[in-house]
């Protein structure tokens, strides 16, 4: 019997390797900057071409390498930060495996300058699917240079499964932020096909958080910070107001790491309990430093899951800290008026004869515990405020045809039933197999959302144009969203003006929808389409449709009238789909008959 295994080829094995760690542009962005941290670089430009597709350029100004570390940068497990097994527990840097370079040239070409200090003269080195293609001397500054072109040339079917443009660059966003949050010592620039999205300067974190994402997020931060043996907690949590559903900025690091954590996620939600709608969540920027030894960070091939050694002492550690951070912004501060240029009210003085004082009648006799006839409470005009309807005047609610086997639940007749409102909630009605309940707030999304698709697959929607135009200013992830679906937006019915520098004016709103409150919708909407995915036009759509028909729907607790429950009922059984929201969310029930009979039986 001949043997069957065998040692894969080198090429076979680090295509391998690149698969786990080079996911998508994004993935080798996050691994050159690292490196570039790592080298002590203060200032570090990243440039990509086609959301990284084209080309991705990292350029920093660390301490660069000899003309043979950068030969063996490229070696799979090369590393300059172990020496032993006792080192893989102390480490305080990012990339460490030695894997980096290796997959990144595995599936690329590159081209890297670099220099040290200690050298007049640089090395320009070549790797194209693993295979070192050229090395020569080159005049370049202190620092590395790394070109990274057609990323997956040789693996089509990796390049197949990238998504679009748009989808790529808010990826590389989302790095590029993870790094730059975590090290505001450093200056940064982000440049998109030659367009600058990001010019980050040296400075604190707080200032770091507001120049990411705007100015608005510096009002809703509290500061937060506890220091113990076992563990340093910094950073910033929102104010309860700032609570939102969607597009929340929500952080951990722990020494110097991004890194996605649901224990202590829970940790800081539970501090809000009772202080936040049901749902939402709240924004945080959370540093935490502990020994090296206490953590692994390497049960994750992008090391974005961490275990902690002390994981419960630290998840009370940090919901006492924010709990106290919210407390400290929730304490009643001393008011102090500002009367300058104000009336002057006067003192009320006793002593002023010419004011008399009220006098209060009083019965010296009244005795609460004598009996008082009841007809002495019943008003006269009693029979005008409580009305018996006779007999003859109550009619016997209509009933609904039985559903057929394959059709919707109970379908609606011709004449109108008198329908009935629970508790601003839900509608229901009576059928002929039991008792209907709608959620009101679900049918509406349903109605709202088939109209708005109309408009968006057909015709246009009205513009009702605002008095004074909102003005939107949104973060980088949302404006690249806003590029995209900004013309679907108009054939909603919004009237859209880019004023420059992410911030845009709405100077119209589709119709029906006044007195919404335009800037958080317009926030929704970006965080909505970030979610489904903006590369189809039809899923485009569905996001703008439905976060459009979140907003506008009838809210529960509003009290609709006879009429406005018939016309929301006969709406909602004209949709292609009664029985759930766009979302999947039930809309309807029915209470059987036999139920309620076995129930009151």
């Amino acid at each position: 019997m001949s043997d069957i295994i065998q040692l894969l080829p080198d090429s076979v094995a680090n295509q391998i390797a690149a698969g786990e760690v080079i996911q998508r542009p994004a993935s080798v962005i996050k691994e050159l900057v690292e490196n570039s941290v790592d080298a002590g670089a203060k200032t570090i430009n990243v440039l990509v071409v086609d959301s990284g597709r084209t080309s991705i350029q990292v350029i920093d100004d660390g301490k660069g390498m000899s003309e043979t570390d950068a030969r063996l940068s490229f070696e799979r497990h090369a590393t300059s930060k172990i020496r032993n097994a006792g080192d893989l527990f102390e480490l305080q840097t990012m990339g460490f495996r030695g894997e980096a370079l290796a997959s990144i040239a595995a599936v690329a070409q590159v081209e890297l300058k670099t220099r040290t200090s200690g050298e007049d003269i640089g090395t320009m080195l070549s790797v194209a699917a693993s295979k070192v293609t050229g090395q020569e001397p080159v005049s370049c500054p202190v620092g590395s240079n790394f070109l990274v072109q057609n990323l997956f040339f040789n693996v089509p079917v990796r390049r197949k499964f990238l998504k679009s443009n748009s989808t790529e660059l808010s990826n590389i966003v989302t790095a590029f932020e993870r790094i730059a949050l975590v090290n505001p010592q450093i200056n940064f620039t982000l440049h998109s096909n030659g367009t600058e999205m990001f010019n980050l300067r040296a400075g604190g974190v707080r200032q770091r958080i507001v120049d990411v994402f705007g100015k608005r997020i510096n009002h809703d931060l509290l500061p937060l910070s506890v220091d113990t043996t076992i563990c340093r907690i910094s950073g910033f949590v929102g104010k309860p107001e700032a609570s939102k559903k969607k597009n929340v900025q929500q952080y951990f690091f722990v020494n110097g790491r991004y890194m996605k954590h649901p224990y202590f996620h829970k940790a800081v939600m539970t501090s809000y309990e009772r202080l936040i709608p049901a749902g939402e969540q709240i924004p945080y920027f959370i540093y935490m430093e502990v020994e090296p030894h206490d953590i692994d960070v390497n049960i994750h091939p992008t090391k974005t899951e961490i275990k902690f050694e002390n994981e419960h002492t630290i998840w009370q550690i940090l919901m006492a800290a924010v709990k106290e951070a919210v407390g400290k912004f929730s304490d009643v501060p001393t008011i102090d008026f500002d009367t300058e240029g104000k009336p002057d009210i006067p003192v009320f003085d006793a002593g002023n004869k010419g004011i008399p004082v009220p006098k209060v009648d009083i019965n010296p006799v009244y005795n609460p515990f004598k009996e008082t006839p009841v007809s002495n409470y019943i008003p006269e005009n009693w029979e005008q405020l409580y009305t018996v309807p006779e007999t003859s005047q109550i009619k016997e609610m209509p009933l609904f045809a039985d559903k057929p086997a394959d059709e919707s639940p109970d379908v609606v007749e011709e004449k109108s039933p008198v329908h009935y409102q629970y508790k601003g909630k839900y509608i229901m009605t009576a059928v002929k197999s039991g008792l209907m309940i709608i959620d009101q707030h679900r049918a509406h999304i349903r109605v709202l959302y088939e109209n708005y698709m109309q408009q968006l697959e057909g015709r246009s929607g009205s513009v009702q144009k605002v008095l004074f135009p909102e003005v939107v200013q949104l973060d980088r992830k949302e404006a690249i969203v806003m590029a995209k679906v900004k013309s679907e937006m108009e054939k909603l019915g919004f009237d859209i003006s880019d004023l420059g520098g992410d911030s845009y004016a709405i100077n119209g709103v589709p119709s029906g929808i006044e007195g919404i409150n335009v800037v958080e919708l317009v926030h929704e909407m970006m965080a909505t389409a970030a979610e489904k995915g903006v590369g189809v036009a039809s899923d485009i759509n569905h996001s703008l449709a439905l976060s459009l028909a979140r907003n506008a729907a009838i809210p529960q607790g509003q009290v609709l009238n006879n009429d406005e429950m018939e016309n929301l009922v006969n709406e909602l059984f004209a949709c292609s789909n009664v029985n759930y929201t766009p979302d999947g969310k039930n809309i309807l029930t029915i209470f059987k008959q036999h139920e309620i009979d076995r129930l009151l039986g």
